[in-house]
């Protein structure tokens, strides 16, 4: 259980959080909008538990009545609306769970706090059942609505809630809270960090799992060996590929475009601390010695596009298997000379 100095990338929004603590100037409902694994429920954890903390501090003590009630899952004043069906929130779970429950002064603490997680599920009904409940809510009350994406939910709701934008974190941070918070070594919490694109639960959970590695693995072994292939044998890597990562084909392409970006790097500046991939750094030297800056950004291009037409529902081995054989090709055509 964390509170506010475990949160990592997202000052502005604790900031103001703890400064509405501080000037008991609450407000009676939040939205907190980010995609998944930005910190959206950290966040709600962090300030309901710090509200209610019996010793009154900037961070929830983790000692007090309060706090342990909570960390039990036993909080009589902290609810969280839950709800039966995976797809949706119904105005019957927002009629019983919360507009039928707030009338009810709170049992222990200074205040209620609901946290409503999914959002974004709640049904047309069910968001006007809570739009009463925002619009008159008692003194004592607080409602924290974590959503993926606040443009499901009702113009009406929005303008009544203060509005937390999750923003995605730079990569320095979450090496330094991989690396400080979760001990992960730094070669690792650099790949992470990258590949994640900003969002610290994403980065935690490749660093929790040896799927991903073993997944990046496969995608440089193709980098790595294209140059040398043959048709058939792309065309073979590339059923494989297809097999195995046709659902998570995104990621694919993400880690290829990264691989690509170390080597124009390289080119431009011959330092190894500069790549995400220094592990690699002789390959990337090599491919960046045989490529020119043109080849680089037209193989750029391509997985951009070949991304874009999977998307379009296009065939995807074939439009694989192309980006690849086009790859393979750039080295042919290349003769250069090492920089130029």
């Amino acid at each position: 259980m964390a509170g506010f100095d475990e949160i990592s990338g997202q000052e502005k929004i604790v900031e103001h959080f703890l400064n509405a603590i501080k000037r008991n100037k609450i407000s009676h409902a939040y939205i907190l909008n980010g995609e998944r694994g930005m910190g959206k429920k950290t966040m709600a954890k962090a300030f309901a538990m710090t509200v209610q903390c019996e010793k009154g501090g900037d961070t929830p003590c983790m000692s007090c009545h309060s706090c342990k009630q909570f960390i039990s899952g036993n909080h009589p004043d902290i609810r969280w609306v839950t709800h039966e069906k995976p797809a949706s929130i119904s105005v019957e779970d927002i009629r019983i769970q919360v507009n039928n429950d707030i009338m009810i002064r709170p049992y222990e603490y200074k205040r209620k706090i609901y946290i409503i997680d999914e959002a974004e599920k709640m049904t047309v009904a069910s968001q006007n059942a809570l739009l009463k409940t925002i619009e008159e809510p008692p003194e004592y009350a607080v409602l924290l609505l974590l959503t993926l994406n606040k443009e499901m939910l009702l113009q009406t709701i929005l303008s009544r809630c203060v509005v937390m934008d999750f923003r995605p974190v730079k990569n320095e941070v979450i090496v330094d809270y991989l690396r400080k918070k979760q001990k992960i070594v730094d070669y690792r919490a650099r790949e992470a960090a990258v590949f994640s694109e900003g969002n610290i639960g994403r980065a935690k959970e490749m660093c929790a799992s040896d799927d991903f590695f073993t997944f990046k693995e496969e995608v440089l072994r193709m980098t790595k060996n294209v140059e040398k292939m043959t048709a058939a044998e792309i065309g073979e890597s590339v059923k494989n590929i297809t097999k195995q990562y046709k659902e998570i084909i995104g990621n694919y392409f993400n880690l290829l475009e990264l691989w690509y970006r170390d080597v124009l790097i390289y080119k431009v500046c011959h330092r190894k601390e500069e790549l995400l991939f220094q592990k690699e750094e002789k390959n990337i030297r090599e491919q960046a010695f045989k490529l020119g800056y043109d080849r680089i950004g037209q193989i750029l291009e391509n997985i951009h596009k070949v991304r874009f037409r999977i998307k379009s529902n296009v065939n995807f081995e074939l439009a694989l298997e192309m980006l690849f054989i086009h790859i393979r090709d750039s080295f042919v055509f290349e003769n250069q000379i090492y920089g130029g």
